[in-house]
């Protein structure tokens, strides 16, 4: 009867070492897989045509200048030459040159955020909410200066 334990497993395979591999496998794949980053992203292309374009006097564009004021730790923002100090007083300029833009006949102006790399979004984003109130959907973001 020593024949029957044969008999009973004919083919003898070690599965250490394949258990071991495929943990191997499992920990590889783990380590190397990476998260898709749905917020935070803000993806955005920069047309090539535009920029040094245009004469000096003929305003193409509504731009909005925003700079980090780290000693008042606030954001200032710029219509022009002009400092705004609040939203709706921003909101009514924006208004304003969205209308002789139109009295002009140029009816897609855009609307030019040019932020300084210390702007929190939080700011940009609500100069963006600003010009979809009015409505203006072409909003654009200014490459700013290479050094920074």
């Amino acid at each position: 009867m020593a024949g029957g334990a044969a008999e009973d497993n004919p083919v003898y395979m070690n599965i250490v070492p394949l258990v071991d591999v495929i943990f191997c496998l499992c920990v590889f794949f783990m380590c190397s897989f990476k998260f898709k980053q749905i917020e935070g992203a803000f993806d955005s292309w920069l047309p090539r045509d535009k920029g040094m374009s245009g004469t000096p006097g003929d305003i193409q564009e509504i731009r909005i200048a925003m700079y980090w004021e780290s000693d008042r730790q606030r954001v200032r923002r710029q219509f022009g030459h002009r400092v705004v100090e609040n939203d709706e007083e921003l909101l009514s300029l924006m208004q304003g040159a969205d209308e002789d833009f139109k009295r002009k006949g140029k009816l897609n102006a855009p609307v030019i955020i040019d932020g300084d790399p210390r702007v929190p979004w939080s700011e940009v984003v609500k100069v963006i909410n600003l010009a979809k109130r009015i409505p203006i959907d072409n909003i654009e973001f200014a490459l700013g200066k290479a050094d920074q």
